[in-house]
């Protein structure tokens, strides 16, 4: 995620459960159309658990289907549950869940029945705060398995398309076609990458819930080499805590015939993927970051990724360049003036020749978002202007933050001038303010 502020990886270690069937249609419909909400590069749709409604991330990285953030769902109703431990990428420890059967999902036209859900039970394992709007839930691999799902980035809409001839034939004839391998539940596509100069082939997990461009595992080919020129960075966050590494620019990525040059590529320590169990020769992602560059159709059944560019295809590969990440920390009441003009019945007119007009004001309570600092990078501009974690932020550039989304944060953080950025926080009582400029170091 755009490059975004915070990249999305979680890995489970379960046997499949062969016996669900995946979303299939359950009438004549044979094709369906739903928008989704783009945030940091990341898909989220809506989809009914036991007919409640929840918010899911899309996310080819994952076999199965998780559940968290339900605090405010209390109406939905599982059955048949157990305790298990998650797994997956971060330098903590295993977290606790609940493993759930025979459950119902829905999205528009399509239902799946009898399926297994993993619910995390840590409060503090929270995508809503990063990404900015409440996230319930991430699903994978039972969402395409059965049919054709097309994700138009740029309309931001979902196309799903029963796997039928008429329709593998008009994608076949707008798409370019690239083979990838299924395996464990997930995408894998053969692609290159070039570092200092080498063209290195590389075997990379399609992961659309990662919002970076590309992750290149350093420890899995003594080919791949963080180049000279990085930084020290939060990477993301996953089930076994937060994900450290480096930043840095390649010199090119290749798919098929599309190539990227002077891209961002992430490089997670090796502590972060000390629990993960890789497929063979597998060595990194690919993400969100260069996916929302097409209009992407996945066909599991047939292994094939359909892609053609869109008009995103050759902007500039940016990062979080203030070294800061800033995440929601709940809502306050906010107190705004709104005034109303009200015009006289009678036909008095002014000494300007118009009308007449009172005007009231009242007073309207609306909630609004508070946005703290999560992350502080060593070393970095803001980090060397004084700014802290823990910090609430008031303004930024002289306006109040709650105008901004977290989107709009991000995207400021991510500007390609050298801009300077005003900070006013909130720190034990005091108000405080800094200044910074975006700093460039790559």
């Amino acid at each position: 995620m755009k490059k975004t502020l915070f990249s999305i990886i979680i890995i489970l270690f379960f046997v499949p459960v062969f016996s669900q069937q995946g979303f299939l249609f359950d009438d004549e419909t044979t094709k369906i159309k739903i928008p989704f909400k783009l945030i940091n590069n990341l898909v989220l749709v809506p989809i009914k658990v036991n007919g409640v409604e929840l918010n899911f991330l899309l996310d080819t990285g994952v076999s199965e289907t998780i559940l968290f953030s339900l605090e405010e769902k209390k109406e939905v109703r599982f059955l048949n549950t157990e305790k298990i431990i998650l797994r997956g990428l971060g330098n903590q420890t295993a977290v606790e869940g609940l493993k759930s059967t025979n459950n119902t999902l829905e999205f528009s036209s399509l239902k799946m029945s009898n399926h297994l859900l993993y619910i995390v039970l840590d409060p503090e394992f929270n995508l809503s705060s990063q990404i900015g709007i409440p996230v319930n839930g991430i699903i994978g691999f039972q969402f395409f398995r059965n049919n054709l799902v097309e994700i138009n980035y740029l309309k931001k809409k979902i196309i799903v398309y029963k796997d039928i001839p008429k329709y593998r034939s008009k994608i076949e004839k707008k798409f370019n076609t690239i083979p990838i391998a299924i395996e464990k539940s997930k995408p894998y596509l053969k692609s290159s990458i070039t570092i200092g100069n080498q063209e290195i082939p590389v075997k990379l997990l399609v992961d659309i819930g990662n919002s970076d461009a590309v992750w290149l595992f350093k420890d899995r080919s003594t080919m791949i080499k963080v180049p000279s020129k990085n930084f020290d960075d939060f990477l993301g966050k996953g089930f076994s805590g937060d994900i450290e590494g480096k930043r840095a620019r390649i010199q090119k990525f290749k798919v098929a015939n599309f190539e990227f040059k002077n891209l961002v590529a992430s490089f997670p320590d090796s502590i972060s993927t000390r629990n993960v169990t890789m497929v063979p020769d597998r060595m990194g992602s690919v993400g969100g970051e260069i996916m929302k560059r097409f209009d992407v159709v996945f066909d599991y059944q047939n292994q094939e990724l359909h892609l053609k560019k869109n008009s995103n295809y050759t902007n500039a590969f940016n990062y979080n360049k203030s070294g800061i990440e800033i995440q929601h920390n709940g809502l306050q009441w906010v107190t705004e003036t709104v005034s109303m003009e009200t015009v006289p019945l009678s036909s008095k007119y002014n000494e300007d020749n118009g009308y007449s007009a009172n005007t009231e004001f009242k007073y309207k309570f609306q909630l609004k978002p508070i946005y703290e600092i999560a992350h502080v990078r060593r070393n970095s501009s803001a980090a060397k202007a004084g700014l802290q974690q823990g910090d609430i932020i008031i303004k930024i550039n002289k306006t109040i933050i709650y105008k901004f989304s977290l989107q709009e944060i991000n995207t400021i953080f991510r500007s390609e001038d050298n801009k300077w950025i005003n900070l006013e926080v909130e720190r034990e009582n005091k108000i405080l303010k800094f200044r910074f400029q975006l700093d460039d170091i790559l």
